[in-house]
């Protein structure tokens, strides 16, 4: 049989090794060196003289050969060999091996022929020096002038737009510096195969699942849709506060539908560039449509979907808004069933432009909201995963201990309480460790280095069990859980809660609350005789919530049944009031009247219970750290709202005649 030529195993990469040359350097070889050449020609060193110094070198005979050169008015001297040792001083006491060694310049009205004629004359046969005159045709510098410079800019104009011809639609590969990219849009695109989030990897969220699980399955099943005549919204909008997990379901719903995913901000559009932001927006629909079906997100569409006209400072027709007319224009150019979702995310739905909110563009919001209790506990569970954390650990308890609390602050409590276990060297997490890292994620890090006299640690004790103690006893008021002394932040001390998670707040609640607050300010003024600077948090707290009672809820008699609260933003940037100077006084009239009574309220509370109230002040003096255990050992159980008191007084009923 012939000899064959083996067969490379399919699938193997060529094993030889490809050179790659990177041109930039051998173009910057190529510029030093032309630049060495011209500027290095000779290795001499010629030094200046005047022409009275020549006359004098001619008489002496020392001169072997001058070149003059008639159209620069310049000469060179070369010295004869046996006399350079007259000049070695004019070369820093050492004989210069190469020649010219002189150079001189003259006038334009200087004769040369007639001066060194006169001067060769002068001298005897065997001296006379040779005279070379020329003209310089200057090659050297018509060629930096004609080829150089334009060769130079040449190589620039290829060295910064190579890229473009290996330049992608997204900016990306060799046109780093490409400037031809810059209307390119910088979406990053996830292939369909490397999405890998899912909805379980969503911890919560009921309401905002149901809502996208339409637009999954348009996705994976369009034909249901369209062969019915349906068309799937071709936007949605993520409503809810920061670090809710509104970019997580988004990929989410890329990854359920397992199609690719393309994600960028809001800011990526806009550029001082007029222009540069609506060819962003085409570039970016257009590599849509072309991985069609696919999902694009929009991360923070606030930064380019600001409602037009409000951008102070600018005209009209600025860029954000051409950007903007662009954005609407594309989402609105769609064909109805291009298999394109557009989802954008952000927690200011209220400055955007009713354009964008239209049907037919974002005609869809889902609200995704702060985590509620059960919620809580599995986003708990989902970044515990990969935490060694005690055996029976009560995540209901830190559920609620978390209220307020978003995904990412439950995450970093996680990754916080991990931290503070390993700095004290524990072999797994527990619930203390839970606990200071929520401290110090509200609070901030503990001053121990603070320094605190006896008397203000005494005046703190006090503020703290006063907040403390009025809490306790008012029915509505969050029930405590901890009273500190320690410094965290700008705080000296702070009384913890667990509040409970309502959707409505009546005036009854509103005012307990209230009370709460200026508990500590009322306890300073009974012990201390005079408030201290200390309830500034708490008054700002209070006045915020009298502000609100009388100017948006209507919970005033003589202010009546108005709100004046702009949910919708309509107002923007109008700086008028929607009430009078009389209304307006009236109002901090009322404000100031329900500011007092409560004051009055809470005075009354601390006085009657005041010797329970200076046993808590006490304790909390000698431990730093109390718990609500504590303080229902000196005031008793917590008073509880008449309606759940009456609760409890039947089931007590329904007890005892079941024992019967």
């Amino acid at each position: 049989m012939a000899n064959k030529k083996p067969r490379k195993p399919a699938g193997r990469k060529n094993d030889n090794k490809v050179l790659r040359i990177n041109f930039s350097w051998i173009y910057i070889i190529i510029i030093g060196f032309i630049i060495w050449m011209i500027f290095n020609r000779g290795a001499a060193n010629p030094q200046k003289i005047e022409w009275a110094e020549v006359q004098t070198m001619f008489q002496s005979g020392d001169i072997k050969e001058i070149r003059f050169v008639r159209n620069d008015f310049k000469g060179t001297i070369t010295i004869r060999p046996e006399c350079l040792d007259k000049y070695k001083d004019k070369f820093g006491g050492e004989v210069p091996a190469r020649s010219p060694h002189f150079i001189f310049l003259v006038s334009t009205a200087f004769d040369a022929e007639d001066e060194f004629t006169s001067l060769n004359a002068s001298l005897s046969e065997e001296d006379r020096v040779k005279i070379v005159m020329e003209n310089d045709s200057k090659v050297w510098g018509h060629i930096l002038e004609w080829i150089f410079f334009p060769l130079l800019l040449i190589l620039m104009w290829v060295w910064m737009f190579r890229g473009f011809r290996n330049g992608n639609m997204s900016g990306g590969g060799g046109g780093g510096m490409n400037p031809f990219n810059v209307g390119k849009a910088s979406g990053k695109l996830t292939d369909k195969n490397k999405v890998k989030v899912t909805f379980k990897d969503v911890a919560g969220m009921y309401g905002a699942k149901e809502e996208v699980v339409e637009i999954v399955d348009f996705l994976k099943n369009p034909s249901k849709y369209t062969a019915l005549g349906g068309k799937i919204p071709k936007g949605a909008l993520l409503v809810g506060p920061p670090g809710t997990g509104k970019t997580l379901l988004a990929k989410a719903v890329a990854g359920e539908a397992d199609v690719p995913f393309f994600s960028i901000s809001g800011s990526d559009f806009v550029e001082v560039f007029v222009g540069v932001g609506a060819s962003r927006v085409r570039d970016l629909f257009a590599q849509a449509k072309e991985k069609a079906p696919c999902i694009v997100f929009i991360d923070e569409i606030d930064a380019v979907g600001r409602a037009r006209g409000r951008n102070v400072g600018f005209s009209s027709n600025d860029e954000r808004e051409n950007t903007l007319n662009q954005l609407l224009t594309e989402m609105d150019g769609f064909g109805t069933n291009s298999g394109v979702i557009v989802l954008a995310a952000t927690n200011r739905a209220d400055i955007l432009d009713k354009a964008l909110m239209r049907a037919g563009r974002f005609d869809r919001q889902i609200h995704v909201e702060l985590p509620e209790l059960k919620e809580r506990e599995e986003i708990f569970k989902v970044h515990m995963n990969g935490l060694k954390v005690e055996k029976d650990f009560d995540l209901d308890f830190m559920a609620k201990h978390t209220a307020g609390f978003s995904g990412a602050d439950i995450a970093n409590v996680c990754n916080e309480a991990a931290l503070t276990a390993a700095r004290k060297d524990k072999k797994c997490i527990d619930k203390q460790d839970f606990l200071d890292a929520v401290d110090r994620i509200i609070g901030g890090l503990e001053r121990k280095s603070a320094i605190i006299t006896q008397k203000e640690k005494e005046s703190i004790a006090h503020h703290e069990a006063g907040h403390a103690v009025v809490s306790w006893l008012l029915p509505y008021a969050n029930p405590l859980f901890k009273v500190t002394l320690v410094p965290r932040g700008n705080a000296l001390g702070a009384a913890w809660y667990l509040p409970e998670e309502r959707k409505l707040w009546m005036k009854s609640q509103m005012i307990d609350e209230m009370s709460s607050l200026i508990g500590g300010r009322v306890a300073e003024e009974i012990v201390n005789g005079e408030p201290s600077t200390g309830a500034q948090n708490d008054l700002e707290r209070l006045t915020s919530m009298a502000y609100a009672m009388v100017q948006y809820y209507g919970m005033s008699d003589k202010v009546g049944l108005l709100s004046f609260y702009d949910s919708t933003g309509a107002r923007g940037y109008d700086l008028t009031k929607p009430y009078s100077d009389k209304t307006a006084e009236l109002m901090d009239e009322e404000v100031k009247r329900l500011v007092k009574e409560i004051h009055d309220r809470t005075y009354h509370i601390l006085v009657e219970h005041k010797e329970g109230f200076l046993k808590v002040a006490a304790l909390l003096l000698r431990n730093e750290v109390i718990f609500a255990e504590d303080v229902e050992k000196i005031l008793g159980p917590k008073v509880k709202p008449a309606s759940d008191a009456e609760n409890v007084a039947i089931d007590e009923e329904k007890d005892e005649k079941t024992s019967d």
